[in-house]
């Protein structure tokens, strides 16, 4: 019988070497800027590199910008770096704004560390790729890889590793078992290049003609998978088992580790341990900062809203949050009715309902400006899907597949729906289907940068929208 091993990280040695060297990076550049310029130094100094090291860590752990570099494109990767580096610099500059005040970023010395170091880091990084595929192209010593299973998925994979020239990677063709009738990935694509069966998969291992397999078949039988394994242990081949979890509609999948149980998430949320952690300070500190922005044109709103109608200034609509717990959302009031029950008839064009006022404040999501204290006290963040009402979560989410995994996170005052024009009535099932591509989509790809993306096109373009009444 086997027992359960965990399954570890291929990577983990090189990323704690690449965390260390650019760790290192931000204090030597330190160091040698102070020497430069002939800066004294202060002990302010200490603790602002000692924090930005940490906050860098912090930030660049979680847009994963350590994962292995064969699993990252260098583009992804210097995006990831760049952004890891803004955020830390922007809570350095807040903290010492609002504690310190010791008006740091007038420094020279400053200014320059500031701006330099992330070009290092990012040159290093660069030229580290760039050595990577020189010296495996001089050692002559390539990875030859076969593909077993003649599937798309394996088809995906081969056009992966061609992109991937700095990988030492070589692919030498597919195998399969499978009459050709079978196979429809050759019909479909020219390029697939059929080397043979499993039994000649194995006696090529044995023959050293391939280094690595990759098993992209359909995991439907342990017996057959056995006998795959079996075959090709007569050999010094490293092999690697690709799950086709594509079929499914995964929401943001990872894998973990119980005693020795490897368990990979179907669906689950983006936002756990230290990106948990990202998405709160994101929320809080933004909140504050808009809120102090916003706090005059709210003061003038509620003056108005209280001199053309009768009623309160605010009220709260129930809403599904994380986890479909239901929770309040605040609103500024735009409608002469108070609906705060479960069943809330959307608004639509002309609707009698809504103030001339209201119709105003809907039209440029003025309205909305409450949720910003939601956003702070934590039922909602700033980006994420738009809460509906809970009598339409209940119809919904028998008509379209996957709707309620948007509650896998909290709801938001802005989201990836929104800024692709999918705001104010849908009054087509085929409009929610295309709010709600765009809620899973923000779930599957969320990170800082895009967060702030999202905000910034909303301020742009997210004042005023015609279908919004």
């Amino acid at each position: 019988m086997a027992f359960p091993q965990p399954i570890r990280r291929y990577d983990t040695s090189i990323s704690a070497l690449a965390r260390l060297i650019d760790s290192s990076i931000i204090l030597i550049t330190f160091w040698s800027l102070q020497a430069v310029l002939s800066q004294a130094w202060q002990p302010i100094y200490g603790w602002e590199v000692l924090l930005i090291i940490i906050l860098f860590n912090f930030f660049a752990e979680a847009q994963d910008t350590y994962r292995s570099w064969r699993d990252t494109r260098l583009r992804e990767a210097l995006v990831n770096i760049v952004t890891a580096w803004l955020a830390a610099v922007v809570i350095l500059l807040v903290t010492d704004l609002l504690f310190v005040q010791s008006r740091f970023y007038h420094e020279p010395l400053l200014i320059s560390w500031l701006l330099i170091t992330p070009l290092e880091i990012i040159t290093w990084h660069i030229i580290l790729r760039s050595l990577l595929k020189k010296l495996r192209q001089q050692a002559g010593r390539t990875h030859r890889v076969a593909i077993l299973g003649a599937t798309e998925l394996g088809y995906q994979l081969a056009k992966n590793i061609e992109r991937m020239d700095w990988s030492g990677y070589q692919l030498e063709g597919y195998y399969d078992d499978r009459d050709l009738e079978r196979l429809t990935v050759i019909q479909q694509h020219k390029d697939v290049l059929l080397k043979g069966d499993l039994a000649q998969l194995a006696e090529d291992c044995r023959q050293g003609k391939v280094d690595t397999v990759f098993i992209t078949l359909a995991i439907s039988a342990d017996i057959r998978m056995h006998y795959i394994a079996d075959t090709l242990a007569n050999s010094t081949a490293s092999v690697y088992l690709v799950p086709n979890l594509f079929t499914i509609n995964l929401l943001n999948a990872r894998w973990s580790d119980f005693q020795g149980i490897t368990a990979i998430s179907i669906y689950e949320s983006p936002f756990c341990g230290i990106k948990q952690v990202v998405k709160r300070l994101e929320d809080i500190v933004l909140s504050l900062l808009i809120l102090l922005v916003i706090s005059i044109p709210m003061i003038v709103i509620a003056i108005a809203i209280r001199i053309t109608s009768p009623g309160p200034i605010l009220f709260k609509q129930l809403r599904y949050g994380v986890d479909g717990e239901k929770i309040a959302v605040w609103k500024f009031r735009s409608m002469s009715v108070m609906e705060e029950g479960d069943t809330v008839q959307q608004v639509t064009r002309d609707d009698d309902r809504v103030t001339p006022l209201g119709r105003f404040l809907r039209r440029h999501s003025l309205d909305e400006l409450p949720q910003f204290f939601n956003s702070l006290e934590g039922s909602m963040s700033i980006v994420g899907p738009r809460p509906h009402a809970v009598i339409h979560n209940e119809i919904y989410r028998e008509q379209i597949s996957g709707y309620m995994l948007r509650h896998k996170v909290k709801p938001g005052i802005t989201g990836l729906a929104q800024i692709n024009g999918y705001r104010g009535e849908t009054d087509t099932l085929d409009k929610m289907a295309g709010r709600i591509r765009y809620d899973l989509r923000y779930i599957q790809k969320w990170s800082l940068l895009l967060d702030l993306k999202i905000i910034a096109l909303t301020a742009i373009k997210g004042f005023k929208d015609d279908q919004a009444y």
